[in-house]
């Protein structure tokens, strides 16, 4: 069996830096030209700006705030097109592409049309569609929420490890499934809560190859409300969502990935710190890679801080941050490839 069956993860999710111009532009990926991404998430590097995440299931100009419990939003000059090998902006919103100010944005692929009819096909409680990639295990799920315990067709054919669900009517927070917290806990996005212990959330359930569950808050599942949710598989050599335990030493925790790794999320689960975002575009090279916050506004640690070398096979932490590498405590943390460790023919990668 092949090491992996993805060698050119760019295929599949791509970090794009660029500069605003306040001006209708498309922005064109690296490398691979067949990438039209389908969930596209933004963030200001220069200027304290709100995140902004768009996604081809809800359609162009439709945002919602990944450090906020805002509703969706239409946005005319945001995102305007998902194109064949990038996106496509309008001039002059601050969050994609305001005059001079610089920009990260980090696009997945999902793009395979999914439909579930949950009477006739016996999957989940509730109807839901979307997009999917099961080659990338990635899919982007829509549902109209019920206000009670249920189960989700996520089209996935394995079992999703982590799910972002987020109320597209209400002012709610984003609520985040993991299979290590389980259904008796939950996480959010927009908050640096460590895990809280409540089953409304997501009905103690758990995740199978076929659904995830959601509960009877109206975070997660809000009555007649139109809901979404960002479901992740691991992938062999491409993508890999798991946990690690911080040991408070510069010389910190090896976590291994089997790849050299693109792009790291990860969560203290133990207790209330920041979510951290790293990616091998800014700055580029250990070992000064450079942090971002999901949760909240700040431009980041450019230059002030390294939080983990991006190494050929995984990621190490080069700090004593409570928020990176909290001694004895839990983090948990989702991952993609620049390159598979080794690839489907056999060969090597190596680190920069």
């Amino acid at each position: 069996m092949a090491y992996t069956t993805i060698d050119d993860p760019s295929a599949y999710f791509q970090t794009k830096l660029y500069t605003g111009n306040d001006s209708s532009r498309a922005i064109t990926f690296d490398g691979n030209t067949n990438m039209q991404p389908d969930w596209c998430w933004f963030k200001a590097r220069s200027e304290a700006y709100n995140h902004a995440a768009f996604d081809s299931v809800r359609g162009t100009t439709k945002l919602i705030r990944p450090n906020q419990n805002n509703a969706e939003e239409t946005h005319s000059t945001t995102l305007t097109a998902f194109g064949s090998n990038g996106f496509s902006l309008g001039g002059g919103d601050a969050f994609t592409n305001a005059d001079t100010v610089t920009y990260a944005s980090w696009n997945w692929k999902a793009g395979t049309s999914f439909t579930n009819d949950a009477s006739a096909t016996g999957i989940g409680t509730i109807d839901s569609s979307g997009s999917v990639s099961t080659t990338a295990g990635f899919s982007i799920i829509s549902w109209t929420g019920s206000g009670s315990g249920a189960t989700i067709a996520h089209g996935l054919g394995a079992q999703p490890q982590i799910v972002f669900v987020k109320n597209r009517s209400d002012t709610a927070s984003w609520n985040v499934y993991t299979v290590i917290g389980g259904g008796g806990k939950g996480l959010f996005l927009n908050d640096n809560a460590a895990f809280d212990s409540d089953s409304s959330y997501f009905n103690n359930g758990t995740a199978s190859t076929t659904t995830f569950p959601v509960g009877s808050a109206n975070t997660a599942n809000g009555s007649s409300d139109n809901m979404i949710a960002y479901c992740f598989a691991n992938v062999k050599g491409y993508s890999r969502i798991s946990s690690f335990v911080g040991n408070g030493n510069a010389d910190g925790t090896f976590v291994y990935l089997g790849f050299k790794p693109a792009f790291i999320i990860y969560k203290n689960t133990t207790n209330a710190r920041e979510w951290i975002l790293l990616d091998n575009k800014r700055l580029g090279y250990n070992p000064s890679n450079y942090s971002l916050f999901p949760n909240n506004t700040d431009t980041g640690s450019d230059g002030s801080a390294v939080s983990a070398d991006l190494l050929s096979n995984g990621f190490k932490l080069r700090t004593t941050s409570e928020h990176d590498n909290e001694s004895g405590n839990t983090f948990i943390y989702m991952a993609f490839a620049e390159n598979p460790f080794v690839t489907s023919t056999g060969v090597p990668a190596c680190a920069r």
